[in-house]
This record gives C-alpha cells, structure tokens and sequence, in this order.
C-alpha cells in the first residue's frame, strides 16, 4: 500500500491486518502495483492453469521458432558463404592480394556494428516486428545476390559493408522479440533454438556449398562462387516474403490467440517480471532504454563475458581454412566442416534444455568454456590430423554451447523495462561482434597449420569469459539477498509501479 499523507485522514488505531483488503478513498488515484490477475486466470485451478500455459506455449512454440529458425539460417548463410566462395576462386576472379580477403570478412562486421543499437531501438519504437524483421531479411537477401556482381575488391568491399549494415537487425531483433514471448526459465531454450540456425548453417552450409560449386560451374558462364550467392540469395527473398504473413507481432495483439490465451499470455511475462512488452509505443522513449541500459553495472559484466566468447568463436569465420590444413581436397574439406556444427546442435540444445529445467545459469556457461580451453590449447600444441580434429568436434560444441545460455542470461539479468532490455541486447551483441573485426587478420596462412596466435588469443578470451561470468553471478546472488531482505532493486519488477519489496512479494529471483 502506498504511504498516506498525514493530511489524507486522521490516523486511528486499526489492526493494520485490515489494510491489505481495504482500499483508503484519499489514495484511490494512485496506482496500486499489485495488479490482479485477469478474470479467466483467475478462474482457473493450479492444474486447469498448468494445461492451459503448456498448451498456449506449445502454440507460440509452433508458430514462432520454425520460422525465426530458417531465417537465421539464411542470415548466417549469407553472412558466412564467402568462405565457400574463396575455395572455390572469389580471390583469384578478383585478384584479391595481401590482406584484401580478410578486409572484405573485417568489413561486414563495420556495417554490423553501426546499425545493431539504432536498429533495436527502432524496432522497440515500432513495434511491429512481424513487419520489421521480414523487411530487413528481404534488403540483405537482394544485398547478398549482388555480391554474384562484383568485379572487384573495391566493389567487394562496399557489398559487404552494406551486407553487415542490413543483417544488424535481425539477431538482436530476434533476441528482443523471444524475450516478449517467453518467461525467463523458458528463454535459454528458445534462444538455443534460434541460435541452432546459424549451427545448422555450419553444418550444412559446407554441403551446399559443396553442392553448388561442384556442379554449377561454368552454366550460363558463371563461375561457381557467383551461383552460390544468386541461389542462396533467392532463397532469401523468397522466405523473407513467407515470413511476414507467419510471424506475430506481440502477444496482446496477435489474431492466432484467442481472448483467453492473449490474457494468460500477457498475464504469463506480467508474474514473472512485472509487465509484459505491450505498451503504448508514445510511452516508449527511443533513447531512454540505452541510457538505462548503459548506466548498469551488470551490462558491462555481460558485454565482456559475451565479446569474449564471440572473440574464441571467431574461429568459425575460417573454418573451413583451418580444416583446410588438415591437407584434403576441397570438396572434402567442406564435407568435414559439418560434424563439429552437428554436434554443436546437439550440445547446445541440451544443455539449454538443462539450463532452463534447472534455472541456474552460471556453470551452464563456463564448464563449457573450459572444453574451449582445452580444444584451443590442442589445436595449437599438435600437428597430427586426429588430434586436431578432435580438438575441432570439441571447439564448436563448447563454446556454442556456453554462448547460447549466456545470450539468456541477458534477458534474465535486464529484463525491465523492454526498452532497457533491447537496448541491452543490442549494445551486447553489438560490441561483441567487434571481435570479427580484428579476428579476420588472425588466420593468415603464414600461421597454418597450428595458427598459434589465433588459438592463443581464442585461450585467453575464454578465460576472461570464465572470469567475467563469475563475477556476474557474485553480483547476482548479492541482488537475490536484497531481494531476500525485501529491498528495492532496479530491474527487478516494472519501473513504473514496483515498490520496495513488490519483487519479493512476487517471488523474482534473479538467474544465477
């Protein structure tokens, strides 16, 4: 209950047992922050409720992750195919030199960063993310296409810097728009999910790539790696458009919910942290949520740990250059790029689904940073093919593994307000990805086959994520035990009504 003014009316000695369900007329125009649930939740019995979510959340499961699954594919498809490209003659048409390849895989990521906050912001602003995010897809999907035209480094150049420009708003989109749909025990396994996109990507990419190269070269006198951006490209457009007429916008607002199901699903996001994303967008302000999210502590602990896992994840841009060195053909060489990433679908999967069936975080994280560790170090100490082989099906399942739990733990660290949260997410995803920048002059061929610096760098990243992630969780335990005490804390519940101990009072705990 709000404090009284001493002037609102006479204080009298009244069992204080009775304010809980008497309302004080002189405070009747102020906002009471425990709402009540809406009439059919309340309606329903523990059990009737638990039927209901697991049906409802099932639905959003259908129609939500099939779709932002088989765009991300596309997206780390378009991202990542000149890699393919350059073992099938990009270079030598385009008589790249000297560091000239490794400038144009830098480049994509100038574009990527430049655009990943504004980008988040503008979606938040908008609010239509069905529309937003199908829009962006169709501009990178025709950007790649035009890749198939380019005669020159120069031209290279400027086709990928726009590439990375465009292909900004949809990871970190999408990672603002799950966390709209899902409570926070259940985030870590819908981002593995989106995440397994760009693993499944990996994993196939080299097949297609295999594909297309093996057999497309010289039709309509077209070398082959002109023919993997026009096929892929299409591809691309063609799912974009399907996209908008599959993807919802927001809960409240989604045809495919019937009343009751928008009620529970609003109701659903309001229990666990305080409000849901629906809001009128006039109440959102543009720049608010970066300010918010800048001025905390635990952004900057998350935006280390995350740069510092995408840093040893770099190794995937030249992937298929360190398989390389394992000295078999081309076509075999992208054919063995696909076990590491399919084991990665794999790994990442279950330990999301672990991590989300036991709501800890932390150890979900690191202990697979540790195999990282291990991995580089092989990698880096032997030039015998099995030895480094193993050490390649170990680095992509680890560090895959930890990042797809440690992008959750975003959303369950910020969650409040969305504007926060997305500025958070895009800020983090953002810096993150400036690692691609200066790992694309790590992998000279100068270094193969045991690229010593690279995996040393790779090494001591993820121990500064190791680190990183530990003092997150100190941070996090110390807020639960204010929580404890029934003390206010930033984040924890809606901005705009909590008070001194509301979080406790709905039982949110941060995700350790």
């Amino acid at each position: 209950m709000s404090p009284r003014n001493s002037g609102d009316i006479e204080a009298i000695d009244v069992d204080k047992s009775h304010f809980d369900n008497v309302e004080i007329v002189a405070n009747a125009d102020k906002p009471n922050p425990r709402k009540e649930a809406p009439a059919y939740v309340a309606s329903l019995s523990p059990e009737e409720r638990e039927r209901a979510e697991k049906a409802l959340v099932r639905k959003i499961d259908f129609r939500l992750l099939p779709m932002i699954i088989i765009m991300y594919i596309l997206n780390y498809l378009d991202r990542n195919n000149i890699a393919a490209a350059r073992l099938a003659g990009l270079p030598q048409d385009l008589n790249l030199h000297g560091n000239q390849y490794a400038t144009c895989l830098s480049v994509l990521f100038v574009g990527y960063l430049l655009m990943q906050i504004p980008s988040n912001l503008l979606l938040n602003k908008f609010g239509k993310p069905a529309i937003y995010l199908p829009c962006a897809m169709m501009l990178w999907g025709i950007i790649s296409t035009c890749t198939a035209a380019a005669q020159n480094f120069a031209g290279l150049v400027v086709i990928r810097f726009f590439l990375g420009f465009v292909e900004a708003a949809y990871f970190p989109g999408c990672l603002y728009f799950l966390s709209a749909w899902y409570t926070r025990k259940e985030l870590g396994f819908r981002t593995a999910a989106l995440y397994s996109g760009s693993l499944i990507s990996g994993a196939f990419s080299g097949l297609i790539a295999a594909g297309i190269t093996g057999g497309m070269d010289g039709v309509k006198g077209l070398r082959a790696w002109r023919w993997l951006f026009i096929i892929e490209g299409a591809m691309t457009i063609a799912i974009a458009f399907i996209s908008i007429w599959v993807l919802p916008n927001f809960p409240r607002t989604t045809s495919w919910l019937s009343e009751e199901e928008k009620e529970l699903a609003a109701w659903r996001l309001e229990e666990d942290i305080g409000e849901d994303d629906w809001v009128d967008s006039e109440q959102q302000s543009f720049l608010h949520g970066a300010k918010l999210a800048f001025v905390d502590i635990k952004t900057w602990i998350l935006m280390l740990m995350i740069l510092c896992i995408v840093s040893s994840a770099s190794v995937t841009n030249f992937f298929p250059t360190v398989v390389e060195t394992l000295n078999f053909n081309d076509i075999d060489t992208l054919l063995l790029t696909a076990p590491p990433y399919c084991l990665a679908v794999i790994s990442a999967f279950a330990n999301a689904w672990h991590a989300d069936r036991t709501g800890e975080r932390y150890w979900h994280v690191t202990l697979p940073l540790y195999l990282s560790v291990v991995a580089f170090i092989i990698a880096a100490t032997t030039t015998s093919v099995a030895p480094r082989y193993v050490s390649m099906m170990l680095m992509v399942p680890s560090f895959y593994a930890g990042y797809v739990v440690a992008l959750g733990w975003i959303s369950n660290t910020l969650p409040r307000p969305a504007s926060k949260r997305a500025a958070a997410l895009a800020a983090i995803n953002c810096v993150s990805n400036a690692s691609s920048i200066y790992a694309s002059y790590m992998y000279p061929d100068s270094d193969a086959p045991r690229f010593v610096p690279a995996m040393s760098v790779n090494c001591a990243t993820a121990v500064i994520a190791i680190l990183s992630a530990t003092v997150l969780r100190f941070l996090l335990v110390r807020l639960n035990k204010k929580l404890d005490r029934g003390e206010s804390v930033e984040g924890a519940v809606s901005s705009g009504g909590g008070v001194p101990g509301e979080a406790s009072h709905r039982g949110f705990r941060f995700l350790v």
